[in-house]
């Protein structure tokens, strides 16, 4: 493994961290969280027209830049130290591979050229709240998290009319699915005979569809709920047979990456600022940071956010190679961004308590994480149960 980065990845970087300066400060996030989008779409669009970030890791076929995981890693890194409310997750991260990956050739030739500009948006629309599940990150289910072919999740039935699919059910936690104007909605069908979990494409403005944004913990990460209410849908791919819970999974470890990065980045801004604020707040006549016992925490935070990054890194690298380390680097980013976050607030003081200071919303995006792809125990736990560490191996004297 070569840590370096090379002069395009570093370019990355600088380019988008100097387009968020720019056009997404503290009131700049606060605004667009206040929007009706849940985010702003003229930096989106400057996002993807300069930069090419909706299809930064998209084949050049397709109107992407065809970079690798890693790169996008680095982009939600910057994306993470400005809090950025952006499709990007939603729409870069985890529904465009899956359109790369199950699409049929008409399909893949007339999306994802509208996703590298910036014109169509998407969200993944996984039932209940499982999306950590779903892609495999804190454990498996068996499909259960679809529905199972009991009530519940999302059910598809096969019209039989021209091949057609009508969807009934409801998905609870879809990042930007109240304005993104794709839906991809895993489905259960076959009852228990022949159980399977299919992948559909739905319009976000198609009959039937319901769509209500959600008051959620984390404001800069937009969430919805969507109910389909018999639906027409289009099945991503041609094969009826074939069952995408694999293909979630696969996904699963790649989007840990990525978000791994990103919190890492959010941990190392909240990390400046609380640097920043400790060397100007006086106290007994000196700066509170010169007193000992503020060095020693924030010392603290500062291995923990270099050992996150390391982590972090090394899964982008990995995920670009074939293997698995997202998982476990995902855990460590976000038990050193709800590190950093904590301290942040205490060593602001009174100020880091109050709505008006961005501090809470540090906290808030290392929490919401948690939620939406679980908590840093199982995330852990599942990668070790995966990795064999708690199987019993027979011991010869």
């Amino acid at each position: 493994m070569d840590a370096r980065f090379t002069d395009e990845q570093d370019e990355i970087r600088r380019a988008l961290r100097e387009l968020l300066h720019k056009r997404c400060g503290p009131e700049d996030v606060r605004a667009a969280v206040g929007r009706a989008e849940g985010h702003d779409p003229g930096l989106w669009t400057a996002l993807s027209e300069q930069l090419g970030l909706p299809g930064l890791a998209l084949p050049e076929a397709y109107g992407g830049v065809g970079c690798s995981s890693t790169e996008v890693a680095l982009a939600a890194e910057e994306l993470g130290r400005a809090l950025a409310p952006t499709p990007f997750l939603a729409t870069a991260v985890l529904a465009a591979p899956l359109l790369l990956a199950l699409g049929n050739d008409a399909q893949r030739a007339d999306l994802l050229p509208r996703i590298a500009a910036g014109g169509l948006t998407a969200a993944l629309a996984v039932p209940g709240t499982r999306l950590g599940t779903a892609l495999a990150l804190t454990g498996t289910d068996g499909g259960d998290w679809a529905g199972g072919g009991r009530a519940g999740g999302i059910q598809a039935r096969h019209t039989g009319q021209g091949g057609g699919w009508r969807l009934y059910g409801e998905a609870d936690q879809v990042l930007d699915g109240h304005s993104a104007g794709l839906l991809l909605v895993p489905a259960h069908t076959g009852g228990y005979a022949r159980s399977r979990v299919l992948l559909f494409l739905v319009a976000g403005d198609a009959a039937g569809v319901v769509r209500t944004r959600r008051t959620a913990l984390d404001a800069t990460r937009s969430q919805a709920r969507v109910q389909l209410r018999e639906v027409h849908a289009e099945l991503l791919g041609t094969d009826e047979d074939t069952d995408i819970r694999p293909a979630l999974a696969s996904l699963g470890d790649s989007v840990a990456a990525v978000l791994a990065g990103e919190a890492v980045g959010a941990a190392d801004r909240a990390l400046e600022r609380t640097v920043e604020y400790v060397k100007q707040r006086e106290q007994f006549g000196r700066a509170i940071g010169s007193f000992q016992a503020v060095k020693h925490r924030l010392a603290d935070v500062y291995v923990a956010v270099r050992a996150a990054r390391s982590a972090a890194y090394y899964a982008a690298w990995a995920t670009a190679q074939g293997e698995r380390a997202g998982g476990l680097a995902l855990a460590q980013a976000l038990e050193a961004l709800r590190t950093a976050a904590g301290e942040g607030i205490q060593l602001h003081g009174g100020i880091g308590f109050t709505w008006e200071h961005e501090a809470h919303l540090y906290f808030k995006r290392a929490a919401g994480d948690e939620l939406l792809f679980g908590p840093v125990h199982r995330l852990r736990g599942h990668a070790a149960a995966t990795a064999g560490l708690f199987e019993r191996a027979e011991v010869r004297v």
